[in-house]
């Protein structure tokens, strides 16, 4: 299970109520608390899930990069599939009791997003691994927290989705730009592997770029506070693992010619 994948799924819980706040005068701070703590529940479900499957699916093996909880020996398949169980156990009765305390809506939210995190290995297999991140770590995210912090949805958080939808994303994508190789080995399909490891770094670079542009301009016309500009101290960073995905790529090309 990759910890350090979490601020993910805690990013469009955190952004969405802070930009409520500011647009809608108050939010619900406990249930949004409760919020951010469910969805990273369920991120834990969707990355053991995915571990498990992968490693059934001879994805990840000695050699690969991810999934070293079974490869390595630490776990066992099996011991990593009970823990998804369990996971996904207790982020449904939070899920409930959440929908208990905000209204039966939440309930066809945390629905969609129990069936999309179970069919995240399905679909990574079948180039829809990054549809299934946008839907649940942007869209049903966003939309969902809207619901629960103030009741009810507000529609203005939809321009949240794309830079935040497109960050997920490309954190999935440049790991399947990466493994290319090794998943063609394992018989799946990912997205990357479709459009082909030059389109692949070259979208990379929009997703991580493009929401910079977006979050200043809709600053600029006022549908973002002018505080959200602040994002920019992270744009130094970004360009830093564009400027590496391109050097990779570039490594790559390169032909040796016998001295």
């Amino acid at each position: 299970m990759v910890v350090w994948s979490f601020p993910a799924s805690a990013m469009p819980v955190i952004v969405t109520t802070v930009y409520l706040f500011w647009e809608a005068g108050s939010v619900n701070w406990g249930i949004a608390l409760w919020t951010l703590i469910n969805i990273i529940l369920f991120h834990a479900v969707g990355n053991t899930w995915s571990d498990y499957h992968d490693y059934m699916k001879g994805v990840d093996r000695e050699d690969t990069f991810g999934g070293m909880s079974i490869t390595s020996g630490q776990f066992t398949a099996k011991e990593i599939r009970q823990l998804a169980i369990i996971l996904l156990s207790i982020a449904i009765i939070s899920g409930l009791s959440l929908t208990i305390c905000t209204g039966l809506p939440t309930l066809y939210w945390g629905l969609g997003g129990v069936m999309l995190t179970l069919l995240y290995p399905w679909m990574k297999f079948h180039a829809l691994g990054d549809v299934n991140i946008f839907l649940i770590y942007s869209l049903l995210s966003i939309l969902g927290t809207s619901f629960v912090t103030i009741g009810y949805v507000d529609l203005s958080v939809l321009w949240l989705t794309i830079p935040i939808g497109l960050i997920t994303v490309g954190i999935l994508h440049i790991n399947n730009t990466r493994d290319i190789e090794h998943d063609g080995r394992a018989g799946i399909t990912t997205f990357a592997m479709l459009i082909g490891k030059k389109a692949s770094v070259q979208l990379y670079c929009f997703e991580i770029l493009f929401p910079f542009v977006w979050i200043v301009v809709c600053a600029i016309l006022g549908i973002f506070p002018y505080w959200s500009v602040i994002v920019l101290v992270a744009l130094k960073p970004a360009i830093e693992n564009v400027r590496q995905a391109i050097s990779r790529l570039v490594l790559q090309r390169v032909v040796w010619l016998p001295s």
